[in-house]
């Protein structure tokens, strides 16, 4: 029986985190899942620590950080009380080289690891570790960095969680078009797909399509994905299956992938 890697899963809005859909309902059976195979610690890659140079949090107890406004009070009472894990934090810093990553005690958890985390370990009992993303890096060097991760996965039993979306284009959203996708959208999802099921490593080419400008506005959300193509372009020969492969609002990709071996 294969063994879950790596995660990236499509977070979308904030909501998700104390809402019942579909999208949450997949995590959930994910989590389940996961729970079975008992990883040893959780490194989480999110869109929304865009940082310059690379960090990650070295404290025993990251804080709920809800780095958002505008939305209910429900959801800034959420609190994901999950442990650190300053060996991982190690672990993570010698992988990394020759990528200088520095030990980080002030950020925590944001929205794009708690949101999804606490639909998958609601119980909150699985150490989390949070990945930076540097800005000033290019694509590759942030596939490359998942390609050197995936020893974490491999070795360690450290599930490596990719939170962003891959089509992100909040300008664009229209609130009230429900599960549904623009055409640029929907066509640069599935180039997307079709590039993580066969060909990971070459997630730069994606760079070329026509709706890549639309898609991908800024890096943050995207770049996550290039981590767990990193990490599937490591393992070489595992499986890569596709979940909540569906278009939001217009301008949202929900899309996720699990990485196998």
């Amino acid at each position: 029986m294969s063994t879950t890697r790596a995660l990236f899963v499509g977070h979308g809005t904030p909501m998700n985190a104390i809402e019942d859909n579909d999208y949450t309902r997949t995590w959930t059976r994910l989590g389940e899942q996961l729970t079975q195979e008992a990883p040893r610690a959780i490194l989480s890659v999110s869109a929304h620590w865009y940082t310059r140079g690379t960090g990650v949090t070295a404290m025993t107890n990251p804080r709920t950080i809800h780095d958002f406004w505008g939305f209910p009070q429900e959801l800034f009472d959420v609190q994901y009380n999950a442990p650190g894990d300053p060996e991982i934090a190690e672990l993570v810093r010698d992988i990394a080289k020759p990528t200088l990553v520095q030990n980080d005690q002030d950020w925590g958890l944001d929205h794009g690891t708690w949101s999804v985390l606490k639909h998958m370990f609601p119980e909150a009992s699985i150490p989390v570790v949070q990945l930076s993303l540097d800005a000033s890096k290019p694509l590759s060097e942030h596939v490359s960095l998942g390609t050197r991760l995936a020893k974490l996965a491999t070795d360690h039993n450290v599930l490596i969680v990719g939170s962003g979306n891959v089509v992100h284009n909040l300008s664009m959203v229209q609130w009230h078009a429900g599960d549904t996708g623009f055409d640029w959208a929907d066509s640069f999802d599935e180039a997307a797909r079709d590039l993580m099921l066969t060909d990971p490593d070459r997630l730069e080419a994606l760079r070329d399509h026509a709706g890549y400008t639309r898609s991908v506005p800024t890096p943050d959300h995207f770049l996550p994905l290039a981590y767990i193509a990193g990490v599937s372009a490591a393992i070489g020969d595992g499986e890569v299956d596709v979940f909540n492969e569906q278009r939001t609002m217009g301008s949202l990709s929900m899309t996720g992938y699990r990485v196998a071996s």
